[in-house]
């Protein structure tokens, strides 16, 4: 399966690039008996990613997945947002959030707690440092199972 997720995202990201907007991440996984190919988009600009742009960038590259042949004969082709929660991953992820308020979940408990909040100061392969009323901690990428934005309203 990975293999198919990677195919599909060489295929398609140069298109997707030159309508305007970020080639996030590919799955690939079997929903409801169906297998189901999702692109996760972004962009720049103000709003986010709208259904509208979700359907153009399905109808585009649409017919140049029906033509490749790593695919199986059905599936359903998804275009989605990542959503404003979307786990910080890439380099990209860590630059665009640097600053902001997010959420750091471990695998176990770290000095007896699950979760933290707190300000993403710095990071790099191996660790993530946060503000905490006004202290720095630094944390090990090993322990973390997920960092995500914190969304408020």
């Amino acid at each position: 399966m990975a293999d198919v997720k990677q195919k599909a995202y060489e295929l398609c990201k140069s298109t997707i690039e030159n309508l305007g907007y970020e080639l996030v991440e590919v799955s690939y996984s079997k929903q409801y008996g169906t297998m189901n190919l999702t692109f996760f988009i972004d962009t720049e600009k103000e709003g986010g990613i709208s259904l509208d742009d979700c359907e153009l960038v399905s109808k585009t590259i649409d017919p140049m997945l029906d033509t490749c042949d790593f695919l199986p004969d059905a599936f359903n082709l998804n275009v989605s947002s990542p959503g404003l929660d979307r786990p910080l991953k890439l380099e990209r992820d860590y630059v665009k959030n640097k600053g902001k308020e997010i959420e750091i979940s471990f695998y176990k408990p770290i000095d007896g707690k699950k979760k933290v909040e707190g300000v993403l100061i710095a990071w790099s392969k191996d660790t993530v440092t946060i503000s905490v009323n006004n202290s720095e901690i630094v944390y090990n990428k090993k322990d973390i199972s997920i960092i995500k934005p914190v969304i408020k309203f």
